[in-house]
Parts: structure tokens; C-alpha cells; sequence
């Protein structure tokens, strides 16, 4: 298996064996950016940890059963941070939303793609 290849495993392996958890279902608004709606399912893989601290951040979409399709690397420039985001269970449609929200004001986002 090619690098990539274990690279994007390594997410599958992490979802089965802690799980995910949403806690920004599709519909809500941002905690601290209330105008801002989460348009896709998003949350993080249990017992992981990401550069801000906090577990390993997901978008899961609608394409049940096929598993990590990505990933977006992202930049926030009002927290001054970087992060991962792996996309899960994602359709077309799923991946460039997820993309178009993470190129929305101090943020920017790029797809890599599995």
C-alpha cells in the first residue's frame, strides 16, 4: 500500500476502533459564530487530538458505508491556526460543501483527496 494509501487508512482505523461524535449537527449554528450554519454533520474522532486540542475534526455526509474520501486542510486566520478535517461517508455533493464552508471569510481551505 502506497503512503497515501496508510495514510488515509489510518483514519478508517481511527473511526472504527473510538467512533464519532457530531456535535455540530447539519441545521446548527457555530457556537461562537451564530450566523455561521453547519450545512453538513460535523464533529470529531473520539479519543483523538488536533493541533487546537481537541479531537480530530469530521464532516460526515450522506454516503453511508463509503468511509474516508478525504481530507481539507484548512487555515483560520482570526485563531491563527491550521487544521485537518477528514471528510467521512461523503458524496460530491458533501465534499464541496464542506469545501465551500471552509473557504468562507477568515478561512480557507484546500481538498486532498483520497
Amino acid at each position: 500500500m502506497s503512503d497515501r494509501g496508510v495514510f488515509f487508512e489510518t483514519f478508517e482505523r481511527l473511526i472504527r476502533e473510538h467512533g464519532i461524535t457530531i456535535d455540530r449537527p447539519r441545521g446548527t449554528s457555530h457556537p461562537r459564530f451564530p450566523s455561521l450554519i453547519y450545512p453538513i454533520d460535523y464533529g470529531f474522532i473520539n479519543g483523538t487530538q488536533s493541533q487546537d486540542g481537541e479531537g480530530i475534526d469530521v464532516f460526515e455526509g450522506d454516503g453511508k458505508g463509503v468511509g474516508v474520501v478525504g481530507i481539507i486542510c484548512s487555515i483560520d486566520t482570526v485563531n491563527g491556526d491550521s487544521e485537518v478535517k477528514v471528510l467521512y461517508n461523503c458524496t460530491e455533493e458533501n465534499i464541496q460543501t464542506a469545501l465551500k464552508m471552509m473557504n468562507n471569510g477568515p478561512m480557507r481551505g484546500i481538498l486532498v483527496r483520497r
